[in-house]
């Protein structure tokens, strides 16, 4: 009886080896789905922390641009997808450079994506997605490039996340090959809208509060599902998920 307890006793142990192989196999797999999560053309969430990609400023995914048609388009969840794409080439790993200065609770993060010779932050700004920013003008080579070739953003119309961010409506640089005259008034109205248009699947309603910045963060969210929703008219900001919200520094509202 004894040596049949012992050879069930091994079998069950070497049962156990096996499936923690198989599960270590896994684990180590390249794949992003289950570590990484990208809110929007230049945040993303790897392993809980949330990095702003180093060296560069994509368009809100609510922006809104011309295309090269002069027809407007959702640019920001374009550039989203673009480097939900290209992220999902392999495994993502970030350097840590510090706090986000514009909001701290963000860090700012040097990505890469396994296998690839540059940065993300370089390939968007090649690829025509993203602007280089910063004091150091990094990717200057790289901007020049895609403005030349007309490639993502580059072949349209559109302004600096900056500009939109601060609503310099009369003084901002129109950027792009289809741009018309700078002293187009409807344009850029176009491109600041008052209130900016919902993207598609993209229901959730973020507005800037003091109150709330006072206790470190931008402005509050509303979900579909909030008593606040509907009271909400006139949203600052539409987030996709509450993943976005939070990684633009919003908090969601206390009626949820």
């Amino acid at each position: 009886m004894r040596r049949r307890f012992c050879s069930v006793d091994r079998t069950a142990m070497a049962l156990m080896r096996v499936a923690t192989a198989v599960f270590a196999v896994v684990a180590a797999a390249p794949g992003w789905a289950a570590d990484l999560q990208v809110t929007d053309g230049d945040t993303l969430v790897l392993d809980g922390i949330t990095y702003r990609l180093e060296g560069i400023e994509a368009p809100q995914t609510d922006q809104t641009c011309l295309d090269d048609k002069g027809a407007t388009w959702t640019c920001g969840i374009e550039a989203r997808d673009r480097l939900r794409d290209y992220a999902g080439k392999g495994e993502v790993r970030c350097t840590d450079r510090g706090p986000d200065g514009l909001y701290g609770k963000r860090r700012i993060g040097e990505c890469r994506v396994a296998g690839e010779s540059i940065s993300i932050s370089q390939w968007l700004v090649q690829e025509g997605w993203a602007l280089n920013a910063g004091a150091r003008s990094r990717f200057k080579s790289d901007r020049e490039s895609a403005t030349v070739n007309r490639k993502g953003l580059w072949k349209g119309c559109f302004v600096s996340p900056e500009a939109l961010r601060r609503f310099t409506i009369s003084t901002a640089s129109l950027l792009g090959a289809a741009c018309p005259p700078p002293n187009n008034w409807k344009i850029r109205q176009t491109l600041f809208p008052d209130a900016p248009a919902m993207p598609s699947d993209c229901a959730i309603k973020g507005r800037m509060n003091l109150r709330s910045q006072a206790t470190g963060y931008r402005g509050i969210y509303h979900l579909p599902s909030c008593r606040s929703y509907e009271r909400t008219k006139t949203p600052h900001r539409w987030f996709c998920s509450e993943q976005e919200a939070l990684a633009e520094g919003y908090r969601k509202s206390f009626t949820c």
